[in-house]
């Protein structure tokens, strides 16, 4: 597992600093997101009201594909796939359909699909991809924010991709200078704004 090079952050309260940093801390731990996250710089001002988290993601390279999750059998016209996993049975399913059509795809239970009549053969089914974890991850980066960001902060704004992220939270609308604030955290990072 890859560990934080970066983690910092910044409050005018020395001791809300502490506090923050600890709920920080135990929120990307709880969603798991401490083995993506490469930096974070998240700044909490309870006077003005602001709370802004900038960061950089490690880059999340595994797709998932029909193999890693299933055994693929063929036998006389049929091809059976045997899951390890239901986790992205639903997503497969989805796939098959509207690769194969309907009518060729047959889920006998939750761990059993069988595909009929189908020219595809065992590796090319097997290298299908049916999952890219990088897009639940954004997702769930956001959902931990809004848990850390302080109670009542509804007003909100967010922005990610190319493996890096900001979030913006205040009670009241956002300042007019939230663009700078977000570019001085990503340059106390090392890093350019996106």
């Amino acid at each position: 597992m890859q560990a934080i090079e970066y983690f910092e952050v910044e409050c005018p309260e020395t001791l809300g600093g502490e506090y923050y940093k600890q709920i920080t801390n135990d929120v990307l731990l709880d969603h798991n997101l401490l083995r993506v996250i490469r930096k974070i710089h998240v700044y909490v001002d309870p006077n003005v009201p602001i709370f802004i988290a900038v960061g950089m993601l490690h880059r999340i390279t595994t797709l998932v594909k029909v193999g890693d999750f299933c055994n693929v059998n063929p036998l006389e016209g049929k091809i059976t796939l045997v899951l390890s996993n239901e986790t992205y049975l639903a997503p497969m399913l989805k796939i098959f359909w509207q690769k194969f059509g309907q009518d060729r795809v047959e889920q006998a239970d939750r761990f059993t699909v069988i595909l009929r009549g189908i020219s595809a053969g065992v590796k090319e089914i097997e290298e299908i991809v049916v999952a890219d974890p990088s897009e639940s991850v954004y997702k769930d980066l956001i959902y931990a924010l809004k848990c850390i960001a302080p109670e009542g902060f509804r007003i909100r704004r967010e922005k990610y991709g190319g493996g890096r992220f900001y979030f913006v939270s205040s009670e009241d609308t956002l300042p007019d200078e939230v663009d700078g604030h977000i570019t001085k955290l990503f340059s106390k990072m090392g890093e350019a704004f996106p």
